[in-house]
C-alpha cells in the first residue's frame, strides 16, 4: 500500500478501533495454482491474543478456501472505514488560487497474518454467538441462537467452518486531509456534514492537526 508519512497510522489501538467499527473485511489469499482470491467476511477481533490481535470468522463449508490453503498460509485482511469524494470547491483557497483538484478521503487497515482453519462445532458456535450478540444488540428484540430449534441450529453449524488469522503485521492509512491548510480542511468537513456524510466528516475532524 502506498503510504505517505502524513497519512500513516501506526497506533495499534487506533487500528483495532477501526477494525471493530467496520468488521466486514476482505480476506485476500493466494493459491499457487489458482492465484489471488478474495472473500468478504464479517470478522471478530480478539485484541488480547498475540502481539497485534487475532481475527476470527466463519465461512460456508462449500467454500473451498478452507481446504485449498495449507495451514499457516500467509493472508491479508482489508478493513475499510469511512470514505468519500472531496470536491476542490469545498476549499476556500480554491476560489483564490484555483490550484486544487478533486480527491478521495478514506481510512483503511491491512491486517497481515497466518491463516488457521478450525473445523470444530464449539468454535463456530462461539463465533456465531459473539457476532449475533454484537450486531443484534441495537434491535428492540435481539435474536438469540436459542430462538432457533436445536436440530435446525445444529444443521446450520455443520454447514460452516471456522477461521482464525493470527495478525503478524498491521498497516494503517488515514487519508483525511491532514496535508491541507486548516481553513480548507474545515471547509471540507463542513461540506460533508451538510451532505450527511457524518462518519467521514467526524473522522476528518479527529485527524486534523489542531484537534
Amino acid at each position: 500500500m502506498y503510504l505517505p508519512p502524513h497519512f500513516a497510522e501506526a497506533r495499534t489501538e487506533e487500528l483495532h478501533r477501526l477494525m471493530q467499527a467496520h468488521p466486514f473485511g476482505t480476506l485476500v489469499t493466494h493459491h499457487p495454482a489458482t492465484g489471488l482470491d478474495a472473500n468478504h467476511i464479517p470478522f471478530e477481533l480478539d485484541a488480547g491474543r498475540g502481539e497485534f490481535g487475532t481475527l476470527q470468522a466463519h465461512i460456508a463449508r462449500a467454500n473451498t478456501l478452507w481446504s485449498d490453503l495449507p495451514a499457516g498460509a500467509e493472508v491479508m485482511v482489508v478493513f475499510r472505514g469511512p470514505q468519500g469524494y472531496i470536491s476542490p470547491s469545498w476549499y476556500p483557497s480554491k476560489h483564490e488560487t484555483h490550484r486544487h483538484v478533486p480527491t478521495w478521503n478514506y481510512e483503511v487497515v491491512h491486517a497481515h497474518g497466518r491463516l488457521r482453519v478450525v473445523d470444530d462445532e464449539k468454535f463456530v458456535r462461539g463465533i456465531v454467538g459473539r457476532l449475533t450478540r454484537r450486531h443484534e444488540a441495537s434491535e428492540p428484540r435481539p435474536w438469540k441462537m436459542a430462538d432457533a430449534s436445536p436440530d435446525y441450529l445444529g444443521q446450520m453449524l455443520k454447514m460452516i467452518v471456522g477461521l482464525e488469522v493470527e495478525i503478524t503485521r498491521l498497516e494503517g492509512k488515514r487519508k483525511l486531509g491532514q496535508n491541507r491548510e486548516p481553513r480548507d480542511l474545515g471547509g471540507a468537513i463542513d461540506a460533508l456534514r451538510e451532505r450527511g456524510a457524518s462518519e467521514l466528516s467526524s473522522a476528518m475532524a479527529r485527524a486534523r492537526p489542531d484537534a
